[in-house]
């Protein structure tokens, strides 16, 4: 009888734990259910910077106009780094939506001239065309005044700059935009002074702040000059960190305040504004960082 008792329980034991094996408990007593075989990964989460986006609206000042880079003193849009046509430049649209496509999914609405406060009415005009990315680059005529103390505050220049990101992202909650750096005007000053005909066309007006009396390196001159200077690396430091603040924004990272243009990437009519080739440079950058996996610092 002893035997039986103990064979029956050591088979009550057997059956015991295959029934708790088919019931899925673990081998400390959880009582959570076995993996399924049907369970599938949770999808990956959509990306919030759209490195492809489909169409693109350019804000800014004469540089995204692409003033002098092809006739004097005039605008040139198809030389635009931002949406221009030309096979010379090969525009961030073209490069984003190919020829076809930037032709009918890109605006430029940037406006010679232009400054920090204009840019508001600029991205109202802008968000009409509902664009999935919006490109900005203005800040240089905030420096180019007739003097120093004409230039833009700081202050003034972050609240324009934070209204017009407001104003987009209000209209437009998923529009990605790409920002630009001011260039760096002193090193431009540096490059063009060589230029007898560029000197003469400063002298019409064309960023009197930096380019006024180009020759001139009196102690006056100097403390004109870095005060401007100063003022465009203030105006950079508001755009980077504005930008910051916005999770679909990105700011190039300095890299066109880094740029060292030379002549030739510089108009030959004004050796200020970017040439062709210069215009070419811009684009380049910009596709860069519109295309990069992460963010540029």
């Amino acid at each position: 009888m002893r035997k039986r008792g103990r064979r029956t329980r050591g088979a009550l034991a057997v059956v015991a734990a295959a029934a708790l094996g088919v019931a899925g408990c673990d081998a400390v007593g959880g009582d959570s259910a076995a993996p399924s075989e049907s369970a599938k990964p949770s999808p990956k989460p959509t990306p919030l910077w759209d490195r492809s986006p489909a169409s693109v609206a350019a804000v800014g000042d004469s540089i995204t106009r692409g003033f002098d880079a092809c006739d004097v003193l005039s605008d040139c849009p198809e030389a635009s780094w931002a949406t221009g046509a030309s096979p010379e430049v090969d525009s961030l649209a073209v490069r984003l939506l190919g020829r076809t496509g930037a032709a009918q999914r890109s605006w430029n609405y940037a406006v010679t001239g232009a400054r920090m406060a204009d840019l508001p009415g600029q991205m109202a005009q802008a968000v009409r065309r509902e664009p999935q990315l919006v490109t900005v680059m203005v800040g240089a005529n905030d420096a180019c005044r007739r003097t120093p103390s004409a230039m833009t505050p700081v202050s003034a220049f972050r609240a324009d700059f934070e209204d017009s990101l407001r104003s987009l992202r209000k209209a437009l909650p998923k529009a990605q935009v790409f920002v630009a750096s001011v260039p760096n005007l002193k090193r431009l000053w540096s490059e063009g002074r060589s230029s007898p005909m560029g000197k003469q066309v400063w002298k019409l007006g064309i960023c009197p702040s930096m380019l006024g009396d180009a020759d001139a390196l009196d102690s006056a001159a100097t403390l004109r000059r870095d005060t401007v200077h100063k003022r465009v690396e203030d105006y950079n430091k508001v755009l980077k960190e504005v930008c910051a603040e916005d999770e679909r924004c990105r700011y190039d990272g300095g890299a066109v305040y880094d740029y060292r243009f030379g002549i030739g990437q510089l108009s030959r009519w004004d050796y200020f504004h970017p040439s062709v080739n210069g215009q070419a440079r811009l684009a380049e950058i910009a596709y860069r960082t519109v295309t990069a996996k992460e963010p540029l610092t």
